[in-house]
């Protein structure tokens, strides 16, 4: 279908087809948000079209914003050169973003001569910058034309890999054969790289850029852009195929980053597995090739020092990647295309795809990398002045929390000190004053980690009985101080962990020799950041190919657990109020822990919404956003006017949906599944009753929700004792949700067969039942349109365990920090109220997923007839909701609804 501007709101928004009314009522309103400088709250319903509104509103906005700009800049430009205008007439007037603030210090009392200078002054390097901008403009436009219509560039280019992979191979052989004919070695050969280099701290020495002179070229100013960010790779691969099918496909620079795990092409750093590892190992390659291009220039002659070769990645090279760079640049890729484009050019997609940030429009990314400084700051990633969209955000407040808040274990401790000290030992004599100081100083940290919780790093952490057993809760200040290195600086030793890369020496050491401390065969903890990191594969990583033991072993090879405690070492470092120290002491040391609990998100985003000219959260159910509002917005400086918030009604007819809370059971049982009532045996009877009667009038697929897989256990159970499933049986066929990743994909094509199978076959077997769990593996990201699920059921309350630890000091901070207005409820208590229907909405969410789809939507509790409750229901849902008293009339007017339906269908 040929694409076709829409007009909303004055402004013309090409699209693909002719959009619905809410999409343009949702493209007009990012429209204003994104001009104004706003923080945006947008909810649009699953099926409603939100990313096609999101990319054709946001890229309309960037479309207008960059020819406003342009033609602003010519003004200016064709004023300056107007020999009319040379000092007679009025000055040209600079943008907004170049005039003068009002409170500006120009004295009043100063000489009209010396303000006129100073005027003429900021108008000429004014217009010098405009021309600057507009040479690298041009130069880059017409560099990215030639590469489309010169396939010669192309093979130029790869003839020019081949002579540098010959030169290296020839290089590498005159290596081997100088090394051949020298002496023995007080180390053995590759042992050198083990060796800490001597380390400078920034305060004796000015920080260096990271750049040579020919990756200078690489760079280049950051034009205005948008950053889209989603949770997955999958995510925003499905985002980039939308962009490439909308009106904007053809013309948009769009670069799509990801982590050196799914961007790496050099397959000796690729196989280490670990995410740590892999980047530690990136960052050493690199750092090999400056080290080696600064020793060349200060080698002094006439003395000679034979230096060890050390190894630099084939794929970092400057010519090279400056043609990825614009080929990243010329039409929209993926990741996927994106490394096969590296491995065709022999060039390294993440560098690539960095290098081209500042040019890019559109800059697609995962968004727990830009809400994490230290890879935001890795990634290049500059937010002044630009426009930051975040799509699935009604989890963000736990994942900013999630991505810096770590645990590390007994063993990890104990593992750490033993390989720090045996890595001492060896090469103790080689180290320099600065770095035995370090290394001491984290030894001594380490000990004293072990010793809080109760154990002695000289013995084994498995055979280590701890007296005490129980969750322990202190700030910051406190836990410092009782583990006694309240007098260490920990922002040096930090900063000292980051410089040195220790923790990779220290990995190459244990991988050399092995260490005396066998590592615990318990599943390592990950850090918040690291655990995202790995989330972010599709599937599981295939090992390499090896034999099956060697490979199991490599597949599940964790990173140095200094690697992992430098993480705890850096939240420690948060301001005292902000965080808290968890310490879980469970038997023996190798089962206990310290964990650091970040308890106001905030401090991590409230850079993002100041840097940023406009901030936008997106999600289908964005309900209850109270949340963002206090706990994320406003505890980051954020004014309430600033924030805007839009909300659209779904695109389907009225009459196909129909949500009901049921109040009561068929043998009038009131529902109210609390902690002391949903075990006991009446409770579970009445709801396998319902559903029963459910099945007998609901075509095709019905997906249930328990509130924890306990409790779905416990049910199931006694059902099968009772005799209600084999009842069950009788209309659907019974499916659960699987307890492992890797079977969730078999388990749903069964149960989509099945379906398939009835409907055509007809018989007493009319569909099937999925039971599924809250919060588990099919509550989000999974799409049960059409007959998939035809009715959602929701059994009680998925309230969160109130006698977590964690969850109760969330609730006193906010409580503490929160103002509390009268009548309203503590904010703790609104917290818990909050994170229960934020989970009810995404899994009621799964169905329901186009326009002419239709389903029903069964709330058993009788809490969630409350006003405050059905408040925080997606506002489509919440204005047709019913609240039956009784089961008879509910029932009715569910077979009513299906029968209708299913007719017309």
């Amino acid at each position: 279908m040929a694409d076709k501007t829409e007009e909303a709101g004055g402004v013309h928004f090409p699209f693909p087809f002719t959009p619905y009314a809410i999409q343009k009522d949702f493209m007009a309103a990012l429209y204003q948000v994104l001009e104004a400088g706003k923080i945006g709250i947008f909810e649009s319903p699953t099926g409603t079209g939100k990313s096609l509104s999101l990319i054709c509103g946001a890229l309309s906005w960037l479309r207008d914003f960059e020819q406003k700009k342009q033609e602003e800049e010519e003004r200016l430009l064709e004023a300056r050169a107007d020999p009319l205008n040379d000092g007679k007439g009025q000055a040209p007037c600079p943008p907004p973003s170049c005039q003068q603030s009002p409170g500006s210090p120009r004295a009043a009392g100063e000489p009209d001569w010396v303000t006129q200078f100073v005027q003429k002054k900021e108008e000429r390097e004014l217009v010098d910058r405009l021309k600057e901008g507009q040479v690298r403009r041009k130069k880059r436009e017409e560099r990215l034309r030639q590469i489309r219509h010169n396939a010669s560039l192309k093979f130029a280019a790869k003839r020019m890999r081949q002579e540098d992979e010959e030169t290296e191979r020839l290089l590498r052989l005159s290596r081997e054969m100088l090394a051949a004919g020298t002496g023995p070695e007080q180390l053995a050969w590759g042992e050198d790289e083990l060796v800490l280099a001597e380390y400078e701290s920034d305060e004796e020495k000015g920080s260096a850029s990271g750049l040579d002179a020919d990756e200078d070229d690489l760079e280049e100013e950051h034009v205005t852009k948008i950053y889209y960010c989603s949770r997955t790779h999958s995510q925003l691969a499905q985002f980039v195929h939308e962009v490439q099918k909308s009106p904007f496909g053809k013309d948009t620079r769009l670069v799509s980053l990801g982590s050196r795990q799914n961007l790496c092409v050099n397959e000796d750093v690729r196989k280490l597995g670990s995410v740590q590892l892999i980047n530690d190992r990136c960052v050493e390659l690199q750092r090999s090739k400056h080290e080696k291009k600064s020793v060349v220039e200060e080698e002094k002659p006439g003395r000679r020092r034979r230096l060890e070769p050390r190894a630099t990645c084939p794929f970092y090279n400057h010519k090279q990647l400056q043609l990825l760079r614009d080929e990243v640049l010329l039409e929209v890729k993926d990741i996927e295309q994106l490394v096969a484009l590296g491995k065709e050019a022999r060039a390294c997609p993440y560098y690539g795809s960095r290098f081209a940030i500042p040019a890019a429009q559109l800059v697609v990314l995962p968004y727990q990398i830009l809400l994490h400084a230290a890879a935001r700051q890795a990634a290049g990633i500059r937010l002044q002045g630009q426009v930051v969209v975040i799509d699935e955000a009604h989890n963000l407040i736990d994942t900013i929390t999630g991505i810096h808040s770590v645990e590390v274990s007994g063993s990890q401790l104990c593992q750490a000190h033993s390989q720090l000290l045996q890595y001492m030992e060896r090469y103790g004599k080689r180290l320099k004053a600065k770095n035995l100081m370090y290394i001491k100083q984290i030894l001594y940290v380490l000990e004293k980690f072990v010793t809080v919780l109760g154990g002695n790093v000289k013995q084994s952490p498995n055979t280590q009985s701890l007296s005490q057993a129980g969750t322990e809760l202190k700030t910051v200040s406190d836990f410092l101080f009782e583990s006694q290195i309240d007098n260490i600086n920990l922002f040096k030793v930090k900063r000292y962990c980051e410089k040195s890369m220790v923790s990779r020496k220290l990995f190459g050491f244990t991988e050399r020799y092995g260490a005396v401390l066998a590592p615990s065969r318990e599943q390592p903890k990950l850090s918040g950041f690291q655990h995202f990191l790995q989330s972010l594969q599709p599937g599981v990583t295939a090992a390499p190919a090896a034999p099956a033991e060697e490979g199991e072993d490599r597949a599940l090879r964790p990173a140095s657990p200094l690697m992992h405690i430098e993480g705890f070492l850096a939240a420690l470092t948060t301001a005292n109020q902000d965080g808290r120290v968890i310490l879980s002491r469970q038997g023996s040391l190798s089962q206990s822990s310290l964990k650091f609990l970040l308890l106001n998100p905030a401090v991590h985003f409230a850079q993002v919404v100041k840097e940023c000219r406009a901030v936008v959260l997106a999600g289908g159910t964005m309900q209850p956003v109270s949340d963002f509002r206090e706990q994320l917005l406003a505890c980051a400086g954020v004014e309430a006017e600033r924030v805007v918030e839009f909300s659209c009604g779904h695109v389907i007819p009225a009459d196909n949906i129909l949500p009901l809370v049921i109040c009561s059971g068929p043998s009038n049982q009131q529902l109210e599944f609390t902690y002391q009532k949903r075990e006991l045996p009446q409770m579970m009877d009445e709801t396998g009753r319902i559903l029963c009667n459910l099945c007998n009038v609901v075509p095709g697929g019905v997906v249930c929700f328990f509130p924890s897989y306990a409790y779905q256990r416990q049910v199931h159970a006694h059902w099968d004792k009772s005799g209600l499933l084999a009842r069950l049986a009788v209309r659907k066929k019974i499916f659960q949700e699987p307890q492992r990743v890797n079977q969730v994909e078999q388990v749903l094509l069964e149960y989509s067969r099945c379906i398939q199978h009835c409907g055509q076959a007809g018989g007493m077997v009319t569909g099937a039942l999925m039971f599924s769990v809250v919060g588990g593996k099919l509550s989000e990201g999974i799409n049960f349109s059409d007959n998939l699920g035809r009715c959602v059921v929701m059994v009680g309350m998925p309230f969160p365990s109130i006698r977590s630890a964690e969850l109760q000091e969330k609730m006193a901070y906010l409580d503490q920090t929160l103002p509390r207005a009268p009548g309203q409820v503590p904010p703790g208590k609104a917290l818990v109220e909050n994170l229960c229907m934020k989970a009810v909405n995404q899994s009621i969410g799964r169905a329901i997923r186009h326009q002419k789809d239709f389903a029903s939507i069964v709330l058993l509790d009788q809490r969630y007839a409350r006003p405050p409750i059905l408040a925080k229901l997606p506002a489509w849902i919440r204005d047709r909701v019913q609240v039956k008293a009784t089961f008879g009339p509910a029932f009715a007017a569910l077979r009513k609804f299906h029968r209708e339906k299913s007719g017309s269908s």
